[in-house]
């Protein structure tokens, strides 16, 4: 026996088989049931304050809803695709354990704020785990950098090497990009924390309802002041999509260094065995395959932002049943970043420091010319002059494979007379890190400052 639609009074035939399967969206939106019951609780309550059921009735519903609710966290709850969504699966249920009156709960109110009502409660929870799961990754990077303080490796531009930094001091360069997505996401909640509910259909309800009283119940600061915009906007979706693409940007960053470091051309890391896979063919492997697919998921977010850009760019208002197709770019780019950010934090943890490649790795390659360019500075040469001089010098060392700090005094005055026996101590790998002692630089002294910020930052709500 065909499943009755809640909208068939107007049709006189039913629905093809292959256009049921085609319009359902119960296999995407079922997780979507919690918060569903927690709406329509919300409702049924506000429902009975109104007068527009009894007191009776709306207990009654609400129990019932409670019970659904129970059925559904135990698995024993029944699907039928013929009943579409999760709201048409809720409400049949609750029919059928309490009788007609499980009908009037779908009184002022439509789908099409119902499912906007659900996907916001998904997103306010889901943000606040996100926001966790980065502040976990955080505290490792703090953990990381606090250890490594006076670990010299070389920084880079251009992926060569440029100037002597320290660990800590790149480390703390993650923890300010996720510090950013953490804010853009909490920015991002105040546009979700806005109730779409009591919009109706498209135009807003004739019966007497309390909107402000389901925002209270449902902890939204804000209640939607358009209704054709409420149950149409999907712009909170769309920015939660793009802080996503984002975060997941600055994590794949992140991993492709760790593909790089522990790499034998590099050698700046060991993998831990647990975090990494060998080769079917080749014994000797370990291939670092968590951070390439943290760097190969990332492309999933972006494709979830430009899905959901592309359903929205051409729907006229209000409500369009391309809607339906909103839920499964969320939900995706969503799961693959909660994947990313439990895994993460226990594989950096984890992740062995070679201190002494890293050391050496900053000693080759004359990532002290600018601190000697920076040394004619202080005798007073300009510092395009100063850079031409040091130039030559490097050629000079490079033709005759020395290096700039095994220069002598008497050995630089041939390029310069500004150079004097104390150039040694400027360009010395400890001296060309702590004396850049600038705001946000990287002497042992200003990372160590930065700790501290970070560990109060990470106490921050």
């Amino acid at each position: 026996m065909a499943v009755k639609k809640a909208w068939g009074g107007r049709f006189s035939a039913e629905m093809h088989k292959q256009v049921e399967a085609f319009t359902a969206s119960i296999d995407v939106d079922r997780r979507l049931a919690p918060y569903d019951i927690q709406g329509s609780i919300a409702h049924a309550r506000m429902l009975a304050k109104c007068g527009i059921l009894s007191k009776a009735e709306g207990e009654k519903i609400v129990a019932g809803l409670a019970e659904i609710r129970e059925e559904i966290a135990r698995g024993e709850f029944q699907y039928d695709q013929a009943l579409e969504d999760i709201h048409m699966h809720v409400e049949r249920r609750l029919t059928e354990r309490i009788g007609e009156v499980g009908g009037k709960l779908h009184t002022a109110r439509s789908r099409n704020d119902q499912v906007a009502l659900d996907l916001r409660l998904y997103l306010r929870e889901t943000i606040g785990v996100i926001r966790e799961g980065i502040r976990a990754l955080q505290r490792v990077l703090v953990s990381k950098a606090e250890v490594h303080l006076n670990t010299v490796m070389p920084g880079y531009t251009h992926v060569q090497r440029a100037q002597p930094i320290l660990l800590a001091h790149h480390l703390l360069a993650y923890f300010e990009m996720f510090q950013r997505d953490r804010d853009r996401l909490a920015d991002c909640l105040t546009r979700v924390n806005v109730l779409p509910l009591g919009a109706g259909a498209l135009a807003g309800t004739t019966l007497p309802i309390d909107r402000a009283y389901v925002a209270k119940l449902l902890g939204f600061p804000v209640v939607a002041a358009n209704s054709e915009d409420a149950v149409s906007d999907r712009d909170f979706a769309l920015e939660f999509l793009s802080a996503s693409a984002i975060l997941a940007m600055h994590i794949s960053r992140l991993a492709e260094e760790l593909v790089l470091w522990a790499s034998a051309e590099f050698g700046f890391i060991e993998l831990p065995d647990a975090f990494a896979t060998g080769s079917s063919i080749m014994p000797q492997k370990k291939n670092p395959d968590v951070a390439e697919l943290a760097r190969g998921k990332t492309g999933r977010v972006y494709g979830a932002l430009f899905s959901l850009l592309t359903i929205m760019k051409g729907l006229p208002l209000s409500y369009n049943r391309d809607l339906q197709e909103d839920k499964p770019p969320v939900f995706d780019a969503a799961d693959t970043i909660r994947q990313m950010l439990e895994v993460l934090p226990p594989m950096l943890s984890a992740i062995n420091i070679r201190a002494d490649r890293m050391r050496a790795a900053a000693s080759e390659g004359f990532l002290n010319a600018t601190d000697m360019a920076d040394y004619l500075v202080t005798k007073g040469i300009p510092f395009r002059e100063a850079h031409e001089i040091v130039g030559r010098i490097v050629r000079h060392c490079i033709e005759t494979g020395e290096r700039l700090e095994a220069l002598s005094s008497g050995k630089l005055r041939q390029f310069s007379t500004a150079f004097g026996p104390d150039v040694a101590k400027h360009i010395s790998l400890e001296a060309c890190v702590e004396r850049r002692r600038s705001a946000g630089g990287t002497s042992s002294r200003r990372v160590a400052e930065a700790i501290q910020q970070a560990k109060r930052t990470l106490r921050r709500p």
